[in-house]
Order: structure tokens, then C-alpha cells, then sequence
């Protein structure tokens, strides 16, 4: 029996449907990342992932109907890259500070996140109003602050009241902001706002905005 992989007519082995999905979602992250949903071009996304627009048009349907799998993507990832701090066997102050940190670095290593948020702001969320898988995701990470405050207002360390949705949107806020603003920013308050000292400074002062924000 030939071990030889199965090849296409153009020599090629053939590929599965979910690794072509896969490659035209890496693409089109980067594509409206990089130019916004307006600016995005699906012939580019095409070449990238090394399909044509009509492939494309079969596994998505539309341009719009790709960018919500990107943003749903985007969501997951972050989700499942939280999750697996497994924040829940840490001790209060230690599970919150270390999400803080986590969504901070986050955003440094992930900038593309950042962008396609702000492309998905741009055009009202209307991509993500129908998405359940959006919707889940974000639900398990009010859940899991929400763990976090309780645990802390039981042991003394938090105190009582603290709003899950209102905390994970002001931890989200003081790193999306500077980081959004870095160019802006580096020129009104004049210091390079992503030199490395600048950025642990800015982290520092992060935990300690929560941490003040929270204890008892």
C-alpha cells in the first residue's frame, strides 16, 4: 500500500474544512485588526489564507458575517486564557491582583484585540448583538469576579457591595485607555508612555487602583 499522502490534482495535500476555516479566521483577524471593518478586504483575506473569495463566501456567507466570528474568536480566546489562571484556588487578593495583571499583559501581547473592539464600537456592536457565544463567554467572567468579591467580603479582605460588571469594566478601562491612547498620551504628558519603566509603573499603579478600590 502507498504511505504516500493523498495529494490534490496541483500536488498539494488535501486540506480539511475546519484548518481552511481556520486559516481564513488567523487571516481576517489580522485584516480588520489592521483596517477596520470599513477598510478590510476580503481579496486580501483570500490571499492570506491561501483560498479564493468564493471559498470564503461558502464557510462565511458575508464580510460582516466573518467579522463576527473574528470578534467571537477574539472573546473566547481571552476567556479561555483566563480560565486557565484557575483564579479560584488562589486567595482573594492574590486571584484579583493576578487578573489584573493578566488583563494587562494581555493587552500588551494581544494588541489586535484592542483594535477589533474598538472596530466593533465603531459600528455599535451590531455584530455581537445577536451572538450567543458572546454572550456565555463574558458571563462566565462576571462569574468568576463575582467568586473572587464574594470570597473576599467572607474572609474580611473585600468590602461588601462592589459590583462584578462595574469592577471587570474598570479593570478593562485603566489599561484599554492608556494603551489607546499611548501616542496621544506620550506626547501630552510628555514621557514615552511604552518605555518598560513607564509600562511596570503603569501596572503597578493599576493593582493598587483596584486593590484600594475593593478592600475593606
Amino acid at each position: 500500500m502507498d504511505s504516500k499522502i493523498k495529494t490534490t490534482k496541483a500536488g498539494k495535500p488535501p486540506r480539511s474544512a475546519e484548518a481552511t476555516k481556520a486559516r481564513i479566521l488567523e487571516a481576517a483577524k489580522k485584516e480588520f485588526a489592521k483596517n477596520g471593518l470599513a477598510g478590510a478586504r476580503v481579496d486580501v483575506i483570500a490571499e492570506r489564507s491561501l483560498n479564493n473569495k468564493r471559498m470564503m463566501y461558502h464557510y462565511f456567507e458575508s464580510k460582516d458575517k466573518l467579522f463576527q466570528m473574528v470578534l467571537e474568536q477574539a472573546y473566547v480566546d481571552i476567556r479561555t486564557a483566563e480560565h486557565k489562571l484557575s483564579l479560584e484556588t488562589l486567595e482573594p487578593k492574590e486571584a484579583l491582583e493576578k487578573f489584573v495583571r493578566f488583563t494587562w499583559d494581555y493587552y500588551l501581547k494581544h494588541p489586535e484585540f484592542i483594535t477589533l473592539v474598538n472596530s466593533a464600537n465603531l459600528h455599535r456592536a451590531k455584530h455581537l448583538k445577536g451572538s450567543e457565544v458572546v454572550k456565555m463567554t463574558n458571563r462566565k467572567l462576571v462569574s468568576l469576579v463575582g467568586g473572587i468579591l464574594d470570597r473576599g467580603v467572607e474572609t474580611g479582605a473585600f468590602r461588601k457591595g462592589v459590583d462584578p460588571v462595574q469592577l471587570n469594566i474598570t479593570i478593562a478601562a485603566i489599561g484599554y485607555y492608556y494603551l489607546t491612547n499611548r501616542f496621544t498620551g506620550s506626547i501630552i504628558f510628555e514621557r514615552d508612555l511604552m518605555e518598560k519603566a513607564a509600562l511596570d509603573d503603569r501596572l503597578a499603579f493599576n493593582i493598587e487602583t483596584i486593590m484600594r478600590l475593593v478592600c475593606a
